[in-house]
């Protein structure tokens, strides 16, 4: 069944609404079902607050997109300085609007890979606008200024929590009881959060006996943490792709397959 590696399985995709097309497809393109669950909603701030906040900011020198939320909400506030993308989606989406990434990271694709650039180092007396969502990690920030940079923030979107109704939950948990989903895709430390926070008790226990697939190793950390036994798996990187690849592995081995 090389030409579906999926085999039919249910893959839960977690990623934001207007976000997972491309990994759906990947999915579905493999032989899976993809079982669309976001548990992030991500709302556009008013242009006049946007606004209001940038009259108080004063000109970058370096614009730092930290997401494509960032890019898509946020690329018509950054002003004329260089850009950074902290990795290569953020990248792809500033290029396909015609503008020119300066800085990104040359291995790697969240906020220690962008650091490790020569551009960001040597950045005492520039100012920096990191164009984000409300809230996030504080890395880049502080280790910017830590470095001597003046350092301010944009933000140009809000993350929250959707409202799933109770019955949409507990089918949830009936899926995961019962192994209709096979694999859950969790593409960072704050989607994780929000699915265990919009789950009960139940359903934290049918998660932890059901494998879970990241590119990232704060979410491995953090379900290892509050979830022992879980079993995670870290993909290669966040591509559609990446994720395919290593979910494919997981179902090869358990049915059986060579890898």
């Amino acid at each position: 069944m090389a030409d579906a590696p999926l085999a039919g399985a249910g893959i839960l995709v977690t990623r934001p609404a207007g976000q997972s097309a491309e990994l759906i497809s990947a999915i579905e393109a493999a032989g899976g079902r993809s079982i669309v669950f976001p548990v992030i909603e991500i709302a556009a701030r008013s242009p006049q607050d946007i606004a209001s906040d940038l009259a108080t900011l004063s000109e970058p020198d370096i614009v730092i997109f930290v997401s494509r939320n960032a890019v898509e909400h946020g690329l018509a506030w950054s002003g004329d300085g260089a850009i950074a993308a902290v990795g290569p989606a953020t990248a792809a989406a500033i290029e396909a609007a015609a503008r020119i990434v300066d800085i990104r990271p040359a291995s790697g694709f969240d906020s220690e890979s962008l650091l490790e650039e020569p551009a960001l180092n040597d950045v005492r007396g520039k100012t920096i606008r990191i164009i984000r969502g409300n809230g996030g990690r504080e890395l880049l920030a502080t280790t910017l200024r830590e470095r001597g940079a003046s350092v301010q923030y944009l933000e140009v979107y809000a993350r929250r929590t959707p409202d799933y109704p109770d019955a949409e939950i507990a089918d949830l948990v009936r899926q995961l009881e019962t192994g209709d989903i096979a694999v859950i895709i969790v593409m960072s430390l704050e989607s994780l959060r929000n699915l265990l926070a919009m789950l009960p008790e139940s359903g934290h226990e049918a998660l932890a006996k059901t494998r879970l697939v990241t590119p990232a190793a704060r979410v491995i950390k953090e379900i290892t943490n509050r979830l022992p036994g879980c079993p995670a798996t870290l993909a290669d990187g966040p591509g559609a792709d990446e994720i395919v690849r290593a979910i494919a592995t997981l179902v090869s081995h358990s049915s059986g397959q060579n890898p």
